[in-house]
């Protein structure tokens, strides 16, 4: 099917939509979320075969948590129609749909992605039209047919969500010059040509989170954190913590609570060199290694580990751009490194953005308020995650104030245009309407240059 149609009958669908109140549409975003909810296992087992990545245990408690989470966080919201009097400023604000959204959506994230911009996508009143990642393409026609028998019970066109069934690099570069804003949710290449479309773009910069673990910290807990942030799903999700930086006084009890949680420590040069080898086979990242298993990364590497081993942690020699190791890594893989100083630890933290993840986020585990201000105040990153898990909390979640979301804006410093999570809000227009203030004037020069 071609683009230009699907566009079509995408705007059709959107006017009517954009017609319905806000009781009507909270009623449609509700349902993208708790289908997916109530369909999670099934969901979960398409894309685990589909895009032979992750786990499908892990990936049922990511349909089922992010439907919560999101529906929670966007239920009660106005985002239709007059949205708020503000009569000190003499403003009223009134939201607007966009239109037609584009979401290029990547296999990393096949179930929750296009189900999250969605549902941001509807709140506005714009419809969507969903760009898969090949490999996430059955899973996309899925969930299409699971939210069309939804839309017929609810009276809404079925074309307020379409999908390209059979997707490619082309389709999505001319569905990103269709549409009226694109979402883009994948590599940079995609990213980047979300941003060179000419429509208004949001996208998404790598991860590559630090973690920062200061000396006064229970140690026992703070690797269970760790170590559940880098292990779920196989570690494919950009939140997940890919270091350990750890105070010298105390880095051999960090490493022993790791290895008692399921770790495998090396410190072997040339096992180091196997893993490097196997992951960034000359600097590039090995499609081979993204999201699978443990015992089949150290295959890779050529490394044997214990039967049972969680993530394997390397002690690499340097840091930043002189080691590939310090990029992002989408498999159960850290790295460890030891301070002396909370300076020195941000330093490394620092350092090791600035190669891959600036923009993106931190993991710390601090009850130092001093030292986690300096770190948020010298590291390039959107968000700054204390004592969470990073993985599941990175993105919303019901202990913290950031915004629900499967894209994490990471600002210019990841060639992104916002530096927060992205939201309902960023997908509508607003109007304002400007009334003279009560009492309003212009104040004598003396007061204005006082």
């Amino acid at each position: 099917m071609e683009i230009k149609e699907l566009v079509e009958r995408s705007r059709a669908a959107q006017k009517v939509l954009a017609g319905y109140d806000q009781e009507k549409i909270d009623a449609i975003v509700k349902v993208l979320a708790k289908t997916v909810f109530d369909n999670a296992e099934p969901l979960a087992k398409m894309a685990v075969e589909e895009t032979r990545m992750g786990v499908y245990e892990d990936k049922i408690n990511k349909n089922k948590g992010k439907a919560r989470i999101l529906w929670h966080g966007l239920k009660g919201k106005k985002s239709v129609g007059i949205l708020e009097y503000d009569q000190a400023a003499g403003l009223v604000l009134v939201a607007k749909p966009m239109g037609v959204i584009g979401a290029a959506t990547p296999c990393t994230n096949p179930i929750v992605t296009p189900m999250c911009n969605a549902m941001f996508a509807v709140k506005g009143g714009n419809s969507i039209i969903i760009a898969p990642h090949p490999r996430g393409k059955k899973c996309a026609k899925r969930m299409a047919e699971l939210y069309y028998a939804e839309f017929d019970r609810l009276g809404v066109p079925r074309d307020i969500f379409l999908v390209i069934e059979e997707p490619s690099i082309e389709l999505t570069g001319d569905l990103m010059k269709a549409v009226d804003v694109v979402i883009a949710t994948g590599g940079a290449a995609m990213v980047k040509s979300a941003y060179s479309s000419g429509k208004p773009s949001f996208g998404v910069g790598p991860g590559n989170v630090q973690g920062l673990i200061d000396d006064d910290v229970d140690i026992g807990e703070t690797v269970q954190k760790m170590t559940a942030s880098r292990i779920f799903d196989n570690g494919i999700i950009c939140s997940g913590t890919q270091t350990i930086i750890a105070p010298r006084k105390n880095y051999q009890a960090v490493i022993g609570a790791f290895v008692r949680n399921g770790a495998c420590y090396i410190d072997d040069p040339a096992k180091i060199d196997g893993f490097r080898k196997a992951l960034f086979p000359e600097g590039e990242v090995n499609k081979y290694s993204v999201g699978r298993p443990i015992a089949e990364v150290a295959k890779l590497a050529g490394v044997e580990i214990p039967p049972g081993t969680k993530l394997v942690i390397l002690k690499p020699e340097k840091y930043g751009r002189e080691e590939y190791l310090s990029r992002e890594k989408m498999c159960p893989v850290m790295t460890a490194y030891a301070y002396d100083t909370w300076e020195e630890a941000v330093e490394i933290a620092r350092a090791n953005l600035l190669y891959e993840g600036a923009g993106h986020s931190v993991d710390i585990q601090s009850n130092n308020r001093e030292h986690i201000e300096y770190a948020g105040l010298q590291l390039p990153v959107s968000r700054i995650l204390v004592n969470q898990i990073c993985t599941s909390m990175n993105g919303g979640s019901f202990q913290n104030s950031l915004s629900p979301t499967t894209t994490l804006g990471c600002g210019s410093w990841g060639n992104n245009s916002i530096s927060e999570n992205l939201s309902y809000y960023h997908l509508f227009n607003k109007s304002r309407i400007a009334y003279v203030r009560e009492g309003a004037g212009q104040p004598s020069d003396e007061e204005i240059w006082a």
